[in-house]
């Protein structure tokens, strides 16, 4: 299945894509895409449904973030070799990790802003993974059963924030817009091998990424169990992998994110997205 929210900032409705990728409301079903709407039981009632019986939705929409009301928003930094070695870091011997806010969830085709002072925000195109039942101190046999599904994400970072100063990853990564989800779950039985999942990104049409889930240092179901030894991980909850190289910190010389640029990003089989860059324009 592929899930979807859709609708106004902070008033999304669910919604599914049927067969031939027309999207249908959901929300006379559940309230949302969201918690224990993605427990494996509830995933079943509605991959049993008959998406011809559902309301077609008219029009264009905005997606929203594919998933609602995250609680946590885990992310893995230098997890593929060649990303590291672009970046003049080691090779971790384990998951490095940082969190995102929360705040800075957005909808996959949203304005990407960037924020008051920036001059190297920055792009990176992830696999993200989206937690569907309680992990905590899971074998990495089980791990990927505590999977709902997996989607795009765009973990986008301010490189000053995150590497100068004091150097905290977490500054540079939460600005408001800084994490692009979706555009739709696409829900784990649709995703037989998430370690063979190509992606790519190109600013302004020029293409900068083009990897493979493949080369990932730590896979999905390590990093998942690696992360149930420190806090439980819960329904909703969303995890991004780490991006193959091609970031503007590792061009020669850098290339940063400016007004008026075009973002668009994707893996295969589980959509793309595409964001406009535009300067903050608040106090």
């Amino acid at each position: 299945m592929k899930l979807i929210r859709y609708g106004n900032t902070g008033a999304e409705r669910p919604g599914m894509l049927d067969s031939q990728g027309t999207l249908r409301d959901l929300s006379g079903i559940v309230s949302d895409i969201a918690g224990n709407v993605l427990l494996p039981e509830s995933l079943k009632k509605l991959r049993q449904l008959d998406p011809q019986t559902l309301p077609v939705v008219e029009g264009a929409p905005r997606l929203g973030p594919c998933v609602g009301n995250a609680g946590k928003f885990l992310c893995i930094g230098l997890n593929y070799s060649d990303h590291a070695a672009e970046s003049g870091m080691a090779v971790p011997k384990e998951p490095v990790l940082f969190m995102k806010a929360t705040s800075s969830i957005g909808g996959a085709n949203d304005d990407v802003i960037l924020p008051r002072g920036s001059e190297k925000s920055d792009w990176e195109v992830e696999l993200g993974v989206v937690i569907g039942k309680e992990a905590k101190y899971v074998e990495e046999a089980d791990a990927l059963s505590c999977v709902a599904g997996y989607c795009v994400i765009n973990d986008l970072s301010e490189r000053a924030f995150q590497l100068e100063g004091t150097g905290q990853w977490v500054k540079g990564k939460s600005a408001d817009t800084f994490g692009p989800v979706g555009p739709w779950l696409v829900t784990a039985d649709e995703v037989p091998d998430p370690q063979n999942l190509r992606l790519w990104l190109e600013v302004d049409g020029h293409r900068y990424q083009d990897g493979s889930t493949s080369t990932m240092v730590f896979g999905v179901a390590h990093l998942v169990s690696y992360l149930s030894r420190f806090m439980s991980l819960q329904p909703g909850d969303i995890l991004s992998t780490g991006t193959p190289p091609g970031v503007g910190l590792g061009q020669k010389p850098p290339v940063y994110l400016r007004a008026g640029n075009v973002i668009t990003l994707g893996i295969d089989g589980l959509g793309q997205q595409r964001q406009k860059v535009v300067a903050y324009s608040g106090k």
